[in-house]
């Protein structure tokens, strides 16, 4: 998994003490988390380009508890015009998963999913 940042330091703070996850080591151009048997290397540029649409995700077992906890952590859940979701950011897809948006220090779209 790649993203970028032209903020490395705050990529880290956000990644590792909000979201929790363990940062493996700083190398000149990237940072480098684990993500469960994953890796996630946030690659330091003087200019990211944002995607519109959703850049990474991860699997919750509680999505209400976990919005709960970033929220107090400072994270700020998405809202989108035509999508119905409750007053916590969160969408109950077609599917029977829950899903809420959020975004990284850069602008990156990331989401949270409940499967059902």
């Amino acid at each position: 998994m790649f993203l970028a940042t032209t903020n490395p330091e705050g990529s880290r703070a956000f990644y590792e003490r909000v979201l929790g996850l363990a940062f493996v080591a700083e190398e000149s151009p990237a940072l480098v988390f684990q993500v469960g048997d994953s890796m996630l290397r946030i690659q330091k540029v003087e200019q990211a380009y944002v995607a519109p649409y959703t850049a990474l995700g991860w699997a919750v077992s509680d999505i209400r508890q976990t919005v709960k906890n970033l929220s107090a952590a400072g994270v700020v859940f998405r809202h989108y015009e035509g999508v119905d979701q409750d007053a916590d950011g969160i969408w109950h897809a077609p599917s029977g998963a829950l899903v809420a948006w959020f975004q990284d220090p850069d602008g990156h779209v990331l989401s949270l999913t409940q499967f059902q």
